[in-house]
Order: structure tokens, then C-alpha cells, then sequence
């Protein structure tokens, strides 16, 4: 006998694999793009989704508490308009659009917060910088005495790659 809400022949939920969610730190660097790239060509051919985490810096200094509520306000206005350009992007990519994520703090912080707290996140993928300046402070924080504060596995993506090469790995 099926279940009542379940059709005929149809996996009850219960026994369907959860959705695989891609996270990506959303911000300006050009490394990001790849990593959302990826992101979106996994998500679409694992019938995952992709989500989205832009971290605000919280304001600097002793200013008054209206100063810095404006300042929050402006920031956070920021921050929506750079994850909504990448937001279209991945939709475009992807076909749906992605859960987003926008948060005041430090970055590591934040993002090892929410992996903790979203248990359906279950792949963070972060794009390495191809700059003699070093891979980027997620990178290497989560590469090295960070990566234990993980609980999923995390996928770099290396900023050199070009669109094509990135279409044909993921």
C-alpha cells in the first residue's frame, strides 16, 4: 500500500537523498565568479541547489549609534545589490534561484556559523586566487587550522581557470 500523498510508483520524501546545496561566498574578486560558475554547473547536473553568503564588515569606530545605523543601512543596501547581479547569474545558470545569505561580521566567522546552523549546506566551494598574493584568507584559513571547523567538504576552484575549462570539470 502507498502513501496517501505519495503517487503510485513515486519515492516516498522520506526516502529520497536530500538535496545537495553548493554554498559560495559571494563577493567582488574575480575568483568568486569561477567558484559560482562551478557552483551552479554542479548544482544543475546533481539536481542540487545553489546558495549564497555575502558577509558585511561591521563598521568601524565609536560613532554614534544613528551614524552607524545609516552606515549598516548603506551596507546592507550594498551588499544586496552585489549578491542580486550574482543571484541572476545563478538562476540563469542553474534554472532556479539561490537561497542568499547576508550577514555582519568576520567573514570565517560567519560563514563557519552558518554551515553549522543551515545543515542542508553540503558543499562549500570557494575560488583560490590566482595572484602571487595568496590563495585568500578563506582559502587558507580553511586549508589550514580552520578546515577542522568543517563539517562538509570544501571545493577550490582555481581563479586561472577559464569558463570553459571550468564547463568542462563540472
Amino acid at each position: 500500500m502507498s502513501d496517501p500523498v505519495t503517487p503510485p510508483g513515486a519515492t516516498p520524501a522520506a526516502a529520497r537523498p536530500a538535496e545537495r546545496v553548493f554554498l559560495v561566498v559571494v563577493d567582488e574578486s574575480p575568483e568568486m565568479r569561477n567558484a559560482l560558475r562551478y557552483a551552479c554547473r554542479r548544482a544543475k547536473r546533481t539536481g542540487g541547489r545553489v546558495a549564497m553568503l555575502f558577509v558585511m564588515e561591521p563598521p568601524e569606530g565609536q560613532q554614534w549609534g544613528a551614524v552607524m545605523e545609516l552606515m549598516r543601512q548603506e551596507a546592507r543596501q550594498e551588499a544586496e545589490q552585489v549578491v542580486g547581479r550574482h543571484a541572476e547569474t545563478a538562476s540563469a545558470l542553474t534554472g532556479q534561484p539561490p537561497a542568499i545569505h547576508i550577514r555582519e561580521g568576520k567573514s570565517r566567522d560567519e560563514l563557519t556559523k552558518l554551515i553549522a546552523e543551515d545543515r542542508s549546506i553540503s558543499v562549500l566551494v570557494l575560488g583560490s586566487a590566482s595572484s602571487s598574493d595568496g590563495p585568500g584568507p578563506l582559502v587558507t584559513a580553511f586549508t589550514g587550522k580552520h578546515g577542522g571547523q568543517l563539517r562538509i567538504p570544501l571545493t577550490i576552484v582555481p581563479g586561472a581557470l577559464t569558463e570553459a575549462e571550468i564547463d568542462a570539470i563540472s
